[in-house]
């Protein structure tokens, strides 16, 4: 993660917390807290950077909950309007912006036994920063009342608490605990989705769309359900939304989600593919020169994409999906199509060298393979 992205939670954030947190309970050890929570946070990652002031704060703050959540919420910044995350910062009015995640962590570790009022509590934070992240202990340890409760705030008025049902309920959700229980059966968000696909907030819209995207990566048959139910009828809004929480699928070439789409027709003409270098150093790049021709008397709308088959260290190969193209081909057309494919080291991947494969999937099925050799330099 870059430096500049962990900082955000730095020496002056934890200063900022403790001048707020002392000037609402003159009793709060500040420079206690200070010391604690700035002790190495330099050496930590992001996450782990939030979970340490935590520790900090529960050194510090009230061993009653009651008490410390009081705290808590009077040392906010008022609610803004708006709905970019950006935007929610502290000032001298109070806390907001990521000096709030170590808030909420604070209330996930702390809030179990108050799970009410701990709900409470995250219902506030939220509107200043996220609760995503803290909202998900309670659904392990609480479901019935979370669930409840994240019901009746899909009609609340602030989209941050909107956006906190999806988002904080997704089952995969990046840098947060995996809901086990929802990967296994997604059930209990569904109804939730159902009351806030329709949401006035893109903000909440692009939430479910990623929340449906996630039940899609264990549950496909039922993502598609819900495309082809909900496409029917559906405004340019919900269509947009349906489209994003269609995308891992599509782009995995699953012919059901494709057919929902109108899109699972195979190609009717012929297809070729050409890579160039044919040998290529890493932190390179290789052109894939895609040629398609029509035999159709009718135009043929294409999803076209291309897997890299990356060697292993095991030697095997395993396929990333990219996205390359969406088009109408007319009727006999034939259309050429460039694009470079950048082979820059990134952290996520390990690059090994060999014969990487490339094919070509027009709606899902593989129509033309080429590839290249790598070299680590």
């Amino acid at each position: 993660m870059p430096d500049a992205f962990k900082n955000l939670i730095n020496d002056d954030t934890v200063a900022t917390m403790g001048r707020h947190l002392q000037r609402v309970w003159p009793a709060f050890e500040r420079k206690r807290f200070e010391a604690l929570a700035r002790t190495d946070l330099h050496t930590l990652e992001f996450k782990a950077r939030a979970q340490h002031v935590c520790r900090a704060l529960e050194a510090t703050l009230p061993a009653d909950f009651d008490a410390a959540a009081d705290i808590i919420e009077a040392s906010l910044a008022p609610v803004l309007p708006g709905e970019a995350l950006a935007e929610l910062r502290s000032g001298l009015q109070g806390l907001a912006g990521w000096a709030v995640w170590p808030l909420a962590e604070y209330v996930a570790r702390c809030g179990l036994a108050s799970p009410q009022r701990a709900l409470a509590t995250l219902h506030a934070l939220t509107q200043r920063h996220t609760a995503e992240w803290a909202v998900r202990a309670f659904i392990e340890q609480h479901p019935a009342l979370t669930f409840a409760t994240l019901a009746a705030w899909t009609g609340d008025a602030s989209p941050h608490v909107r956006r906190l049902v999806s988002e904080g309920s997704r089952p995969r959700l990046p840098w947060g605990l995996q809901l086990q229980g929802l990967i296994a059966d997604p059930t209990p968000t569904l109804p939730l989705l159902r009351a806030l696909q329709d949401d006035p907030s893109d903000y909440v819209r692009r939430s479910v769309a990623n929340h449906l995207n996630d039940i899609a990566k264990d549950h496909p048959a039922r993502v598609v359900a819900w495309v082809e139910e909900h496409l029917v009828g559906a405004d340019a809004q919900r269509r947009a939304l349906l489209k994003h929480a269609s995308r891992s699928l599509v782009k995995q070439g699953d012919a059901a989600m494709l057919a929902a789409w109108g899109l699972g027709t195979p190609l009717k003409g012929r297809a070729s593919l050409a890579v160039s270098p044919a040998a290529v150093t890493l932190g390179g790049s290789v052109q894939l020169a895609v040629s398609l021709q029509s035999t159709s008397a009718k135009p043929q709308r294409l999803v076209i994409d291309y897997a890299v088959l990356h060697v292993k260290a095991n030697g095997l190969a395993s396929a990333k999906v990219f996205k390359g193209w969406v088009l109408t081909l007319a009727p006999r057309e034939t259309r050429a199509l460039v694009k470079q494919h950048s082979l820059k080291p990134i952290t996520t991947r390990r690059y090994h060298a060999g014969w990487h494969g490339l094919e070509l999937r027009v709606n899902g099925a593989t129509v033309a393979r080429s590839g290249f050799d790598l070299a680590l330099g």
